[in-house]
């Protein structure tokens, strides 16, 4: 029988002690009959409480937990049911194949928080925190996320949709009763109302600069003439050998990634081929590709081997990139008995790891994320930083013709800025970024 349930495994597809299978929807309960065994028949089950039995994998038998969580009190607000059984990949697969035989259907990815969402649990916004939550790499990463996903954003975006819901009441009031003359009344009251509501939205997006960074890292590219010691500098700063080092000049011809977490912020570093005039085209190309990731980086460290004399070469390269997130770094000090810092370049020895600390240092302190308030409210996704932005210009348009246009003219401008914060709560998204958002999940979740 088929019912309108899905289920899939939500722990990862390796051997482990535990796997979660996860059944959500109508039926729900009905294929857990059929599948778990134990004293207690699953109809009898106490929601929220685990027991103990055989679970029905077809050829495999395994012996674990069941629990079930009765609508609306669940995660997706349906019927759920989770079995708990020993991890691996042919167990869980086996019983996850069987859920097929009673009436299940493998859940599409995100599936169960897409329910959640359209059952009211969780907001668009909280949906998108819990993404960020799941890819989490550093502790930046982790803390923006969970401001979205604990609904933070949402509240403030609410409030002032709820205001602008207010100014649309009180202009309807004016056509609705034009003998009472409102408009006038009401003009005063209207505009106080728009300037406070885009005084408190623009901070928001103030913050997204650095909040972002926040979320998903500072890019840093490392760049030079050929030989300087890119590549033995980023391995020097991820502490492995990332990026192949040879004595031949034009060895790295492809930007080389890598990243670390320091002082609870996430860095991007991007060895980018030495740059210099090459016949080359192969190397060429690697060329080109290095300064598209120059221009878009947020810092970029540019390296000179200490053995060698500045030249000509490194004055042309310097001349071209931003004097205000340029650090010059002199490799080589080993050989140079040179200090930590110096007339402004900052020496180390790639080879010896000598003042790699002293570089990460400078670059969080130029950051200045190592003091990010979290308690704040602050922007992390592009998509909310656009849809505020076009609410703010919807603004700027109502309260520039507030004082010559009719208030049911300024009112259209109005409706844009509460549908624009629409696209953050989601009452107003479009099946374009509704996909997009849940695409991001994995099956299980």
């Amino acid at each position: 029988m088929n019912f309108d349930c899905i289920s899939a495994i939500s722990t990862a597809p390796v051997a482990s002690g535990v796997g979660v299978i996860r059944i959500s929807g109508d039926g729900a309960f009905a294929v857990a009959e059929n599948m778990f065994k134990c004293k207690t028949p699953v109809s009898k089950f106490e929601p929220y409480k685990l027991y103990v039995g055989s679970i029905d994998g077809g050829n495999i038998t395994d012996f674990g937990m069941c629990v079930i969580f009765k609508a609306p009190k669940s995660y997706t607000g349906e019927d759920m049911v989770e079995f708990h059984c020993h991890g691996g990949v042919a167990i869980t697969r086996a019983i996850l194949k069987r859920t097929f035989d009673f009436g299940a259907r493998l859940a599409e990815r995100g599936e169960f928080t897409k329910r959640a969402f359209l059952n009211g649990k969780m907001s668009l916004s909280s949906c998108e925190g819990l993404v960020d939550m799941i890819y989490a790499q550093s502790d930046s990463e982790a803390k923006t996320g969970f401001y979205l996903y604990r609904e933070k954003l949402l509240k403030k975006i609410q409030v002032v949709q709820d205001k602008l819901k207010y100014v649309l009441a009180l202009i309807d009031a004016n056509i609705d009763y034009p003998e009472e003359d409102l408009e006038f009344t009401y003009t005063e009251q209207i505009k106080q109302t728009l300037s406070n509501l885009r005084a408190d939205l623009v901070p928001l997006v103030d913050s997204y600069r650095s909040a972002s960074k926040m979320a998903y890292g500072v890019n840093v590219a490392i760049c030079g003439r050929p030989n300087a010691g890119k590549s033995s500098l980023l391995n020097a700063i991820l502490g492995e050998d990332k990026a192949i080092v040879t004595d031949v000049k034009g060895t790295t011809r492809d930007v080389v990634e890598g990243w670390i977490e320091y002082g609870g912020v996430r860095f991007n570093f991007f060895d980018t081929a030495g740059i210099r005039e090459s016949a080359d085209k192969v190397e060429m190309i690697g060329i080109e590709r290095s300064k598209k990731t120059i221009s878009s980086a947020d810092f970029v460290l540019y390296l000179i081997d200490g053995a060698e004399e500045i030249c000509d070469e490194d004055r042309k390269i310097l001349s071209t990139l931003d004097n205000d997130k340029t650090i010059i770094i002199v490799n080589k000090c080993d050989l140079l008995n040179g200090s930590a810092l110096d007339d402004g370049r900052l020496y180390v020895s790639a080879l010896e790891g000598t003042n790699v600390k002293v570089l990460l240092d400078k670059l969080l302190s130029l950051t200045a994320l190592d003091e990010f308030n979290f308690e704040g409210d602050f922007l992390t996704e592009e998509r909310h930083y656009l849809a505020i932005n076009n609410a703010i210009s919807s603004l700027n348009k109502a309260l520039s013709s507030i004082d010559t246009l009719p208030l049911d003219v300024v009112a259209s401008d109005i409706k844009d800025a509460w549908r624009y914060l629409g696209e953050i709560s989601g009452e107003t998204c479009d099946e374009e970024i509704f996909n997009e958002i849940f695409s991001k999940f994995c099956v299980g979740k």
